[in-house]
């Protein structure tokens, strides 16, 4: 490809790049693509998906129990549902999800000391999606058993977080979309602001304040790649800054897949009870990956949005489940209430025709209402076979005691990434900080430990996709720009998701062939200029 035309590409994001990346690679049919360019894990949580649909069989037992005429039935009965639940529980003992069920259903009415009534008929309407989600936000039941998930994943000591509200979502990706477009809404952000972003970062984030509907000013707070991607104080530092509206991260990162340093959370901690209007945003998808992770919404809850995705951990990422979550108390429900009189009386107006005084409205309830344009309010919510889903793997997460689920879903990506770098030739470093989710390699550096510095050189004076086409278009491996992310220019990122565990051994091969492939170029170069 002529570097014009690289120059061309290098503005896409590299989702997009990817896909003329996947087109370069399947253009030779007798070779084999290997595509880690996205992170869609190739495992799923079994259990959790067999309780669903087993309870799927016992929802339409009820709801055939009355017949309206033949092929129609009827909405389920509450009354005595729990026994009758149990009942099948028992005639269906040997089938699969049958004792998740039925530990699901010991945990959530011993454990939480939830109304077994109450828990089985919200499952078994919810199951049977026979009327619009109520309340919208999330339904009753769900929205304890998936904040107790969240209580028990995001926050180590297990506490921190109690008074929370959660909004589900379809998956994280929406949940994104409706932060982002409330804070505008509320006047929480305005055109033009500063906002601080933790690079390298998940591409959207990078992407979504350029837009015209917000047209931030985005200050960096940099990963420092020669401390293992940790934010230097130097870096925090700048939050300090009033100009600095808010900070938006992913934790743990992506591309570079580490959690953020304890004594970095508490600086963070500390900074924003001098700041106390400042916005973290924090979506914590990967935050299971890490054992005794903490979120910081555990240690700056009042300012704190998080958001958290379903998909990878349990491998669900075409069923959309997303949640966000805010503290009952909170800094933006105050600083909304003491916006000026003009912007209150313009949000009063937005949101009037949803409840009767909107000045009391929260402002989760809020990112409801906007999710349906305010005016199709009545018919807002997430799916409600989809927050059975959420409820069931947030229930099969609370029930894993031993952690066993979480060691073998660790270990999976733990296994690829050192056979990965062991094919690479380069040195892992662990800490007990990685994710392992992602990895991000930097190439020139890599040459450099390779061939030296006069190669590394002679290598980043290509356009910053040249590696990551030519090793899709020569070798068959798909990986995505880590420039695109705000990586080291001509870094890639390799998911250690989507393949089995010895296509990464041959990753690594690819990439160190083509890696020599440029050497010998440079070599050739380098003879005929002597």
């Amino acid at each position: 490809m002529k570097r014009s035309m690289e120059k061309k590409y290098e503005h896409l994001s590299p989702f997009e790049l990817k896909n003329k990346l996947i087109e370069m690679a399947e253009s030779d049919h007798e070779r084999m693509m290997l595509n880690a360019g996205r992170g869609n894990p190739n495992w799923l949580a079994v259990t959790p998906r067999a309780g669903f649909f087993l309870f799927g069989q016992f929802a339409l037992q009820e709801a055939e129990r009355v017949y309206i005429r033949p092929g129609f039935a009827k909405s389920p009965e509450k009354k005595n549902i729990a026994k009758r639940f149990k009942v099948f529980l028992a005639k269906h003992s040997k089938k699969e999800g049958a004792s998740f069920l039925k530990q699901a259903f010991f945990y959530v009415t011993r454990g939480l000391k939830m109304n077994a009534d109450e828990f089985v008929f919200e499952m078994t309407d919810a199951i049977l999606a026979d009327h619009y989600p109520t309340p919208d936000r999330m339904l009753s039941c769900c929205e304890k058993i998936v904040r107790r998930y969240l209580i028990q994943e995001m926050c180590k000591d297990k506490k921190g977080f109690e008074k929370m509200d959660l909004f589900a979502t379809e998956g994280g990706t929406a949940a994104m979309t409706y932060v982002f477009n409330t804070l505008m809404e509320n006047k929480l952000l305005h055109k033009g602001d500063k906002i601080a972003l933790g690079s390298p970062i998940f591409t959207p984030y990078l992407e979504i304040p350029r837009l015209n509907d917000f047209n931030f000013v985005e200050l960096e707070i940099k990963q420092d790649e020669n401390n293992h991607w940790q934010y230097s104080d130097s870096e925090i530092k700048k939050l300090e800054n009033p100009k600095v509206k808010a900070f938006f991260l992913v934790h743990p990162s992506n591309p570079t897949s580490v959690a953020i340093h304890e004594k970095t959370l508490q600086k963070i901690a500390a900074l924003v009870k001098k700041r106390k209007d400042l916005i973290l945003l924090t979506d914590d998808v990967y935050g299971t990956f890490v054992n005794k992770f903490q979120s910081l919404i555990a240690i700056a809850p009042k300012n704190t949005i998080l958001v958290y995705s379903f998909s990878k951990y349990f491998g669900a990422t075409g069923w959309r489940l997303g949640v966000i979550g805010i503290n009952h108390q909170n800094a933006f429900d105050k600083k909304i209430a003491k916006l000026s009189g003009q912007d209150k009386k313009a949000l009063y107006k937005r949101y009037e025709s949803v409840v009767i005084d909107p000045n009391k409205m929260k402002l989760i309830d809020r990112m409801v209402a906007d999710s349906r344009t305010v005016a199709l309010n009545h018919t807002a919510g997430l799916s409600t076979p989809q927050q059975v889903m959420m409820t069931f793997f947030s229930l099969f997460g609370l029930l894993d005691k031993k952690n066993d689920y979480k060691k073998k879903a660790q270990d999976i990506v733990h296994k690829r990434i050192r056979t990965l770098y062991q094919s690479l030739k380069i040195d892992l470093k662990e800490t007990l900080y990685d994710a392992n989710y992602y990895t991000t390699i930097d190439i020139p550096k890599v040459a450099e430990e390779h061939y030296g510095k006069a190669f590394k050189d002679f290598l980043i004076k290509h356009e910053p996709i040249d590696f990551v086409i030519r090793l899709a278009k020569e070798k068959g491996v798909v990986l995505l720009d880590g420039g695109g992310f705000d990586a080291p220019k001509m870094s890639i990122r390799v998911s250690l998701a989507n393949l089995t565990d010895e296509a990464y051994a041959n990753i690594g091969k690819k990439v160190r062939e083509l890696l020599l492939d440029y050497y010998k170029t440079f070599k050739k170069n380098k003879n005929d200029l002597d």
